[in-house]
Order: structure tokens, then sequence, then C-alpha cells
């Protein structure tokens, strides 16, 4: 029984866990973990108030209730704060004790997933105490201990020395589903296969002593009567004497043991919030790196923005948000990281490095973790901008045990939680040296995506008959504190060929759907367009990925287009063909994007699922002209018509522009003369204002 109360004082992290009978006048410590003595006058007794309750009595702080706050339990030792008892009730129903926990520390209660390990501890303490009530019963002789046996709940049964069943209580009946005048008489073995091989070949001996010392209980299955099997625990006792008492056995159904082990288990090594590994495995998994000498790093991550939630707001919702902030986490991480939540508001990655990778690897995961939350967190109704800090410390470089190195993560987290939002900091570097291995371009841009000063702007696209608008493409801008604001052309190649460009992207699309959702309303049929980075294509999972960000945003497949260029097509990876068709599949559209300026074959028309072809605005410009480029826009009109593809034209600056990609078939298109490039804010503002559609002299 000590064993179940050290199980219950370690699986809740209290001081005290103890086994009570409450009598008339005391209550009796059946055992204990925490506190010395052998009980306590009942008058005082927290679990005296827990007999009168049907489900578990839980105090998270005792002086603030009044029905304890002048007890000599709080006000002197052990000092009670916390209390929480699960009732243990006799075998004809009566609450006879608690399992209780104790602590000297207040707390806020218990959460559900608690209450219900609580209650599985308390059955089996229930199921203890009778083992002892039927221990005491085999002191009263055969009869003595034959009307207990009847009476308990427990499955009991008697055996002779052959090994045949002489006696079957109701509960074994129960049980099993064998009632008792076609148990007597049967061999045990029939009933616990395990104990077959302990009954002589004639029956005429059984000898269960080889098997397990008597009184120990082990576990096995038991045959119902229907066939099938059930996990039981198993006790024998021999009285010694022979006749057909000889054996008792007792049966207990584990199945309830073996769901609750398996939640204290899952206590014991995961977060119960998140699911994710807790800091005590995230130290043992420390130290076997450290002991095999692998070089580590551990990234301690802080968290703000998530005490902006609503006042109003329910604890279930405070929990969905880190909940999925956990998600993006573990999403920023490789697939051997141990991501682990260290209290409400930090985590920790544990990552093994490379063996060719550069210093600088764990300041990437770093600016992929802080980029992942530059996006609102969105859980029902509430929207919540949240920031990180991450603090970085490496084995053998800064510690050399698992301790101190989690403490070097710890110092170089609140060194970046001192400096303000979204900064990572290196233990041990001075406040003004931002990285590992400088790689200038490619650190600048991953220190200004983990820092926020991306932004996307909104492109109209309209419809060229009328010119109402269909959708608008994302363009991406760069609020460069000194440089101001930088196009594309300055920075998009570097990003995409740099460390950041997964997150980016993620971030892009993650962005541009949660905007369209909000502009879907004012007009239902909007379709937002997002350009993919080639970098996306080698990610583990793009087709996922995109549902994904479609099923936390809300958007509806069919308003997502994806825009992907000739050179993704040239690659001619089957597996990025495959992500495309599953996610046209499901509704999204994909534009061939800046179609014709480069070697794109008629095969990527086959092969590729396409709904648009976008003609690149260096066709557009010259239209006017009557060269060339008319032709190729008529022509590439054509075919994209014929081959069941919308085609947009890009770069229309003016009406003659307008009337001309018109009059060459294309069916929509995008350009300065119907509106530029703007801000969320300013596009809103845009669509409020935009003048109702007409066939000539159309302008946003």
């Amino acid at each position: 029984m000590t064993q179940l109360t050290k199980l219950a004082a370690r699986r809740f992290d209290t001081s005290t866990a103890v086994v009570t009978l409450v009598r008339e006048f005391d209550q009796v410590f059946v055992a204990s973990t925490g506190i010395d003595g052998q009980g306590t006058p009942r008058d005082i007794s927290f679990c005296s108030h827990a007999l009168e309750s049907d489900d578990l009595l839980v105090v998270p702080d005792a002086r603030l209730d009044p029905r304890f706050a002048g007890n000599p339990l709080v006000i002197g030792p052990p000092y009670v704060r916390f209390y929480a008892g699960a009732p243990l009730r006799s075998p004809a129903g009566h609450v006879v004790g608690t399992l209780c926990v104790i602590d000297h520390r207040p707390r806020n209660g218990m959460s559900a997933r608690d209450r219900q390990a609580l209650r599985a501890l308390g059955a089996q303490a229930a199921q203890r105490l009778e083992g002892l009530r039927l221990a005491h019963a085999r002191t009263l002789g055969n009869d003595g201990f034959r009307r207990a046996a009847a009476r308990s709940p427990d499955a009991v049964a008697f055996a002779d020395a052959r090994g045949r069943i002489t006696f079957w209580n109701e509960a074994a009946a129960r049980l099993l589903a064998l009632d008792s005048e076609n148990a007597v008489g049967r061999d045990l073995g029939e009933v616990v296969p395990a104990l077959r091989s302990h009954i002589a070949l004639d029956g005429t001996s059984f000898s269960p002593n080889g098997l397990m010392p008597f009184g120990e209980p082990f576990d096995a299955d038991a045959r119902r009567g229907d066939g099938t099997l059930v996990p039981v625990t198993l006790t024998i006792h021999s009285n010694g004497q022979g006749g057909p008492c000889a054996y008792d056995i007792v049966l207990r159904d584990i199945t309830a043991r073996r769901r609750s082990d398996d939640l204290v288990f899952e206590a014991a090594h995961r977060d119960a919030l998140t699911g994710l590994p807790n800091p005590n495995v995230l130290i043992e998994r420390l130290g076997e790196h450290i002991e095999r000498g692998e070089q580590v790093h551990v990234l301690c991550v802080g968290i703000t923005g998530l005490q902006h939630i609503d006042g109003g707001a329910s604890a279930h919702l405070r929990e969905m948000m880190v909940k999925e902030v956990a998600q993006r986490l573990v999403e920023s991480v490789g697939y051997g990281d141990t991501v682990t939540r260290l209290e409400a508001d930090a985590f920790a990655i544990l990552r093994v490095a490379d063996r060719d990778e550069t210093p600088s690897a764990p300041l990437v995961v770093a600016d992929r973790i802080l980029g992942s939350l530059i996006a609102p967190v969105h859980v029902e109704k509430q929207r919540v901008r949240v920031s990180a800090q991450v603090g970085i410390a490496c084995y053998p470089k800064h510690a050399t045990t698992a301790d101190a190195l989690m403490a070097a993560a710890s110092a170089a987290l609140h060194q970046a939680r001192r400096e303000g939002r979204r900064v990572r900091r290196v233990f041990g570097e001075a406040e003004n040296h931002e990285a590992l291995d400088r790689d200038d371009l490619d650190e600048a841009l991953a220190q200004a995506f983990a820092r926020g000063e991306f932004e996307l702007f909104y492109q109209p696209q309209v419809n060229l008959a009328d010119g109402s608008m269909v959708g608008a493409e994302a363009l991406i801008r760069w609020n460069h504190p000194e440089r101001g604001l930088l196009l594309p052309a300055e920075f998009l190649d570097q990003v995409e060929h740099g460390p950041v460009a997964s997150a980016f992207g993620t971030w892009v699309l993650e962005t541009a759907c949660s905007q369209a959702v909000a502009w879907r309303r004012r007009a239902p049929g909007f379709r937002i367009g997002v350009n993919l980075f080639e970098a996306q294509f080698r990610s583990r999972d793009l087709a996922g990925e995109v549902l994904a960000i479609l099923d936390r945003t809300g958007l509806s497949p069919d308003a997502l287009e994806l825009e992907v260029t000739e050179k993704i097509m040239l690659d001619d990876d089957p597996s990025s063909l495959a992500s495309l068709a599953a996610l046209h599949d499901r509704g999204v559209s994909v534009a061939f994007d800046d179609f014709g300026t480069g070697y794109a074959s008629l095969c990527m028309l086959k092969n590729c699922p396409l709904t648009r072809l976008k003609i690149d605005r260096s066709f557009v410009q010259d239209i006017a002209s009557g060269g060339t480029d008319a032709l190729i826009v008529a022509s590439v009109a054509a075919l994209g018509t014929g081959l069941g593809l919308d085609v947009l034209a890009e770069g229309i600056e003016n009406e003659t522009q307008w009337a001309m990609v018109r009059a060459s078939g294309c069916h929509t298109g995008q350009g300065f003369w119907f509106g530029h490039p703007m801000p969320a804010p300013e596009f809103e503002e845009w669509m409020r204002n935009k003048p109702p559609a007409h066939v000539s002299g159309v302008r946003a």
C-alpha cells in the first residue's frame, strides 16, 4: 500500500499522500508517504468531509476555505494548504476511508485529467483495502473466510489439492460471466490458462508454488464463459491443510488499472495540456546525448502576448491558445528535436547538431521559431498576437552537464527578454553580437523576419469584362528600419535561397489566408493568390501544410490560388506534382506565374494540375505597339482557353492595354490601372470605396 501512496505523491507532485480508514472518533493511516504518525482525530480530519462526497473533495487553498481556515492541521504542522481526496468504498458500498494527496503549497485546483488519475488510484487503494479485509478473514478459519468471500466485491474461488474449483462467489460469476454451477468442478487451468502447467496431467495434484510465492499477486489472463480473455491480477493462498479449501484464489479485473497505469505513465512523461514531453524527459534525453559526447543545443523559448487574451476568456480558451503555440513550435523544428513545455509561457527545444552543420544552425532554428509566431493565434473568436524570445546554449561550449546547460539557456533567454520582442541571444555573448556566425544578408533577413519587418501588400485582380474584383495577389514588402520600404527585387531571391525560406513561405501563406477570410465576408467570391517558394516543395509535406493552414484559418480551399514559377516546374520532381495534384483535387487553384518568360513546354501544361496561366507583364507592356507581343498574348490566351484554363494578364497600366488584352481573349487581369499593391488596411479601404464596375474607363 505504501508503494501506492508514493506513486500518488509523485504523480501529483505533493509532499504527502495517505490512505486512511475513518472510524467513529479518529482516522487511521493505513499507509502514508511524507507524514509521521498513525492518524488524527476525526473532528479535524479533511477526510471526514470527503466521506460526505460522492466524488472527489478538492480544496485548492485551505486558508481560503471557511471549513478549514481555522483547522489545527492548517494553522499548525503539517500546514495543509492543498488537499484532494478520493473516497474509498467497502463491499457494501459504504465510504470507509480515502486516498488523499496533501501539499503545503496552495494550488489552483485539479484539472480533469488529474481528477481522473486520482479516481483511478483511489480505485486501486479500495481494492487493496479489500485484500487486507480478506487477509483478516483468513485468520477466522475456512467458515469465516467463506462468509467474508461470499460478500467480497473481489472474485474469490476455492480449489482443492487437485486444482479443482470448489467455491465460486458472485463477484467471480460477474467478472467471468460464468455462474457457480458451471464453475465448480472445473480445473483452475481452464479458467486461468497460466495455471494449467501447474496441474498434473492426470488431474491429481496442483502445485502453484512454483509459479509465484503464495500471497504474492501476479498478472494473468482469465477466460470468461464466452471464451474471451480478461486481464486480472491473481493472488493464491494456501491454508496448508488440504481439503476442499486447500487454496483460495482472489482475482481482480485490472482493465481499469492498466488504463490507469497508462494514464500515470503519460503523466510522468507528458505535459498534461500540450501532450509534449515534460521537463523530466528533456533532462533525461539531454543527459543521454551528453553521455555519448554529442554536440547538442538547448533553446529556451519565452512567449509574450498570451496575457493579452480578453479578461473574460475561459480557461479552456487560454489552454487552446497555449496548445496552438506549442503546435507551431513543433512544426518549426526537426523530427528528432524534443519540444518541452517548461511552464505556462516558456518552452525548451533540445536538438542534436548534425555533423556537417555550420555554427549558425541553432540561430536558423531560433529564427524559424520566432517566425512561426508572427501570424496571430486564432482560437474561436479570439485573435491574439504573440511574440517570443529565444535563449540558446550549446554543449560542450557553454556547459558540461544537463542542469548547467539548461541554466545557461535560461540565462540567455533572460537576456533576450530584457532586450524586447522577437530577439534571440546566445549564452555569454555580448548584447550587440547577434549571430554565432554572420552570413551578411542571410543573417539580416533572418533577423528582419524574426522582428516582423516584412509585410504583405495586396494587388487587386479583376474581371476584364466589367472590372469587378475577383481577388488579389499577396506581394511581400520589407519595412527596412534604415532604407525604408524595399520591393521584392531587392531581397526576394536571397530569401528564396536562404535558411528561412520555408518558414517565410509558411508565414506568407498563413497571413494571406487569414486576411482573405475577413475580406470574403465583404466579397464572398474573393480569391487570394499566394506565390510558393521552391523551398516549400522540399519541406516535409506541402499539401498537408497548406491544408492545415486552410483548416486553422477557416479559408475555403476554392478561395486560395497557389502561384508556381517555371523554375519549380522545370525541376520535374514527381513529389511536387503530387502535392499540387492533391491540393487541386481538394479545390485549391494552381496558377502558372510569369508564363512565357522561360523554357516552359507544353508538357508542363499537360502534366501540371493548373487552373490559370498568368501572362508576364513584359508582353503586356508593349502590346499596343502592334508587334509580336500582341500576337503572343493572343496565342497564350487561345492556348489557355483551349485547355480550359483562365488566363490573367499582368502589368495592365492604362486603358489601351486593358482593352487589348481583353480583346485578345484574357479573362482576368491586374496592374496599376486597377490598383497598386497596398497594405491590408489600405486595400480594405479600396474595397469599401471602389466604384461600381463598368465596361469602359474602369479605374480603381
